[in-house]
C-alpha cells in the first residue's frame, strides 16, 4: 500500500484545483469527510479557487439531502440510523449527478435539516463545463459515480475528539462504514492536523 506523503495545505489545494480544472465536461467531485473534518468548508475553498480559473464550480452539502426526521429518526439517534437512513444518497444521485450530466441542471438542496421541511430549492442550469462538489460524510462506497473523489480522513482519536458528545453515535457509524465498505478515494488525505496534511493517491505532490 502506498505511503502517505506530507504536503503543505497550499500544495494540496493547488493540486486539487489543477485536477478539477483538467476534468472535461459537466463533472461531479466528492469531498468525503465527517462533520468534524469540515468537508464543506474545504469544498468551498476548492470551489473558490476553481472559479478563479474561469470555470463554474458550485458546492452541495450532503446535509441538504437528509431524509425527513420521521424516517431518519424512526429508530432514534444511533449508529445504524446515521449510516443507513440519515442521508438520501439516492436523491443525490438522481438530483445532482444524473441531472447534471443528463439534463444540464442540478438541485442545490432537497430538505432543510433544521426546519424539517422541503428546501423548496429550484434546479440550477449548468453550462457545458460546470463542476459540482458534493461535501459530507460517507459519500464514498455508496455507488455514486464521481469524476474525482477526495476523503478527508480523521483517525479514530481525532474523530472522537472533534465530535460533539451528543453526536457520538455518528462516530461509530463512520468508523463502521469505513471498515465495511470498499473505501478507495482517488485522493486520501490524512487530516488530523489540518496545517500538516499528508496524502495518498496524490502522486504529483511532493513534500
Amino acid at each position: 500500500m502506498p505511503a502517505f506523503t506530507p504536503v503543505t495545505v497550499t500544495a494540496l489545494i493547488d493540486d486539487l484545483t489543477d485536477r478539477i480544472a483538467e476534468l472535461r465536461g459537466r463533472s461531479v467531485v466528492a469531498v468525503d469527510g465527517a462533520d468534524a473534518a469540515d468537508p464543506l468548508g474545504f469544498a468551498r475553498t476548492i470551489s473558490d479557487r476553481v472559479r478563479t480559473r474561469g470555470r463554474a464550480c458550485e458546492v452541495v452539502s450532503l446535509h441538504d439531502f437528509v431524509r425527513p426526521a420521521s424516517l431518519r429518526l424512526e429508530y432514534g439517534r444511533d449508529e445504524m440510523s446515521y449510516r443507513t437512513a440519515w442521508f438520501d444518497y439516492a436523491a443525490v444521485n438522481r438530483e445532482v449527478l444524473r441531472a447534471l450530466r443528463e439534463q444540464g441542471r442540478w438541485l442545490p438542496a432537497l430538505w432543510d435539516e433544521r426546519t424539517d421541511r422541503s428546501a423548496r430549492a429550484r434546479a440550477v442550469s449548468a453550462d457545458a463545463e460546470t463542476v459540482v462538489i458534493i461535501a459530507g460524510p460517507m459519500l464514498i462506497g455508496r455507488g455514486l459515480d464521481f469524476d474525482l473523489s477526495v476523503e478527508l480522513r480523521l483517525s479514530e482519536g481525532a474523530l472522537r475528539r472533534g465530535t460533539d458528545p451528543a453526536d457520538s453515535f455518528t462516530v461509530e457509524a463512520i468508523l463502521r462504514h469505513r471498515g465495511e465498505q470498499d473505501i478507495q478515494p482517488d485522493i486520501l488525505v490524512a487530516w488530523d492536523h489540518r496545517d500538516r496534511p499528508a496524502v495518498r493517491g496524490g502522486s504529483r505532490l511532493r513534500p
